[in-house]
């Protein structure tokens, strides 16, 4: 059952991002997943991300909270009166050798860099995170500056 928490943690390597492929929904996502009773955003997010790749990591919190209606679709996989989800999101930087060890919950997963991670995943809040993350390496690449 999901909750009216959740969280996504943001994995960069360099100026690319981990984007990973649900198994089950079939589409492309972070790691994210719902917080659980008693847990805070920080612990579920240590959690899903331990749980989804292996790593475990400190994550940091990117102080861009989000929230999105509960699609009527969607409505019974969520709790008794649950009509809006409050996402913390969070990032890690990893090493650019480190690759992730998937669980059950996804069949593969793909480096990518802003344009590729945003016409891939699945949802608009995802998008604007990777978005904003991205646009400190935009801003600093001009002129002169080398090219990843």
């Amino acid at each position: 059952m999901r909750t009216d928490r959740e969280v996504a943690v943001f994995i960069r390597r360099g100026d690319r991002f981990l984007v990973m492929h649900r198994a089950l929904d079939r589409y492309w996502h972070v790691v994210a997943g719902v917080v659980e009773t008693g847990e805070t955003f920080a612990a579920a997010a240590r959690r899903e991300l331990r749980e989804e790749t292996g790593l475990d990591a400190e994550v940091t919190d990117l102080e861009m909270p989000q929230s999105y209606a509960v699609p009527t679709e969607m409505s019974a996989e969520y709790g008794s009166g649950v009509e809006a989800v409050a996402v913390q999101n969070f990032g890690i930087v990893v090493p650019g050798d480190w690759e992730p060890v998937l669980n059950e919950e996804h069949d593969e997963y793909r480096w990518l860099g802003l344009a590729d991670a945003i016409a891939i995943v699945r949802w608009p809040e995802t998008m604007e995170i990777i978005a904003t993350l991205a646009r400190p390496a935009l801003e600093t690449s001009g002129p002169g500056s080398a090219e990843r």
